[in-house]
Formats: C-alpha cells, sequence, structure tokens
C-alpha cells in the first residue's frame, strides 16, 4: 500500500486545486449546521480501486465525517453497486465531493482497463506491465491502480532500472551494444535490472550475446515476434522477452501466445476510460 504521508500530501493538493479558499456556493447556501448521509455508487461495471484514497479525501476535509466503505479495492463491481456510506456535516461533504470521484473514476479506470488486459492473456505466462506514461505526481497512485487489476509494475523512473533505448542507442551508435550494457552494469548497483530496446532481428541478434536481463522488442508485428522467440531459442533461451507498442484488446492474446513473458501497455494509464461514478444524497 501507498504510504500515508505521500496520499495525503497528494489529496491536499488535490483540493487545494479544487476549493481554493473555500466552496462559495456551499457556504452561501447551505446552513453550516445541517448534517446528511450519502452514498457513493459505481455507475456501470469495472474493478474498483482507490476507496482508502477516497476515505482520506473526506476525513482531511472533514475528521468529523463518518466513512463506511462496502467494496475493497481490487474487487469487481457492477453497475449500482455502493462503494462507501457517508454520514456528517453537509457543506464538508460537498466539498470533498469531485476530488474523491475524480481519484476513484480515474484509478477505478485503469483497473478495469488493465484486468481487461489480464484476462486476455490468462492462460498465459505472460505479465501485463505499465510504464512511464502517467499523469505527473499521480504515478504511484496510477501503478497501484495497475496492480489491483492484476498487471505489473515496469520501472517507477529513472532511478530504479536501466533501459537502454533508442535514442541512447542513437547517441552510441558507433559502440557495440555488447559494451554499452557491460558499461552500465559497472556503474550501477549489482542487483539493477538492466535492459534494452530493439526494433529488428539484427539489433536482437546482438542484444541477445549481451548481459541484459531483458529485451524490450519495440513496435514489431506478431509475425516478427515470433521469428525473435525463435532466434532467443537458439542464442540465449534464458533471456526474457517484453512486447512494446501497438497492443490492444483484438491483439494481445496472439502476442501472449508468441512464447514472450512480458507486455507493457501504456493505454492502460494514457488512456483508460475514467469510471462513471457518482454521490448521491440519502433522502
Amino acid at each position: 500500500m501507498i504510504r500515508t504521508n505521500i496520499i495525503d500530501l497528494i489529496v491536499r493538493l488535490a483540493l487545494k486545486e479544487d476549493v481554493g479558499v473555500k466552496d462559495i456556493t456551499s457556504s452561501a447556501v447551505i446552513p453550516p449546521n445541517l448534517h446528511l448521509k450519502a452514498d457513493i455508487e459505481f455507475k456501470e461495471d469495472g474493478v474498483a480501486c482507490g476507496i482508502g484514497l477516497v476515505e482520506r479525501v473526506f476525513r482531511i476535509v472533514d475528521d468529523t465525517i463518518r466513512f463506511l466503505p462496502t467494496v475493497k479495492d481490487g474487487e469487481k463491481v457492477e453497475k449500482g453497486r455502493e462503494a462507501a456510506y457517508i454520514e456528517g456535516p453537509a457543506i464538508s461533504i460537498l466539498v470533498a465531493e469531485r476530488t474523491a470521484l475524480n481519484f476513484l473514476g480515474r484509478l477505478s479506470g485503469i483497473s478495469t482497463l488493465t484486468r481487461q488486459f489480464v484476462d486476455k492473456v490468462h492462460g498465459t505466462k505472460v505479465k501485463i506491465l505499465d510504464t512511464r506514461k502517467t499523469m505527473p505526481n499521480l504515478r504511484v497512485l496510477e501503478k497501484y491502480a495497475v496492480l489491483m487489476g492484476g498487471g505489473a509494475n515496469h520501472r517507477f523512473g529513472l532511478y530504479d532500472q536501466v533501459l537502454i533505448k533508442d535514442n541512447h542507442l542513437r547517441i552510441l551508435r558507433n559502440e557495440p551494444l555488447v559494451e554499452i550494457v557491460e558499461r552500465a552494469k559497472n556503474k550501477v548497483l549489482k542487483n539493477t535490472v538492466i535492459g534494452v530496446e530493439v526494433k529488428n532481428l539484427a539489433e536482437l541478434k546482438e542484444a541477445l550475446k549481451s548481459r541484459a536481463d531483458y529485451i524490450l522488442l519495440d513496435n514489431m508485428s506478431v509475425e516478427k515476434i515470433r521469428e525473435c522467440v525463435a532466434m532467443r531459442r537458439e542464442i540465449a533461451p534464458a533471456m526474457e522477452l517484453e512486447v512494446s507498442g501497438g497492443v490492444n484488446l483484438d491483439n494481445v492474446r496472439a502476442y501472449a501466445e508468441t512464447g514472450i513473458e512480458r507486455i507493457s501497455i501504456g493505454a492502460i494509464t494514457h488512456s483508460a476510460k475514467q469510471l462513471d461514478v457518482s454521490l448521491d444524497i440519502v433522502a
């Protein structure tokens, strides 16, 4: 689970963005001593994510609010399912409403799309991975949502894994890839994972001779991936292969059945549809 101090920082910044000094509408028209009950409801099927974060939104706004969650992160939900029951000062609930729903809808959308990809490759050995294509300052939340959808996290940033990509290789185009990987190994901590991105069979052949931990096959067709798997089998059968680029729900199964181990998909974070959720006042 994400550390509480990180969650609180993100929540406070989000509330500052939305509320500013105060909710001038609610303050102007709602009696300050009015209490009410409300519930949060999913308006479509999906995978819930962000329930604890939503609770923190309400409690940071007003710690007298009672919040009773009725689902858990990672749980499949159907349209009409309640996510939580809330009771407390009316103005406080209205202040927290939009920020809470934005978090819940966004993260549940990511978990839902991730689960769709994971279900598509069920029965294969493939892991569905995220990428660094996340909203600035929300990466830790969005990668958590991927986990709740059954996916796995790729590197969190530029600091925790080495990934030698096409632009690195263009800059170092006159240097053998084996030597580039070896230099990287000598300059990072012993157990740091090292990956190499390749775009064709010639680059793959060279990468397979290196001491990289995995090779990323960038924007290749299913047919080309099969050739890559065959080459891997001959040269370095223990090397893991990752597919990235051009993968969608229609073709992910075909990619998974080629014999690769990993598929990284930027769309599960950058293009996930926000799940429709609402807060309804209970009469």
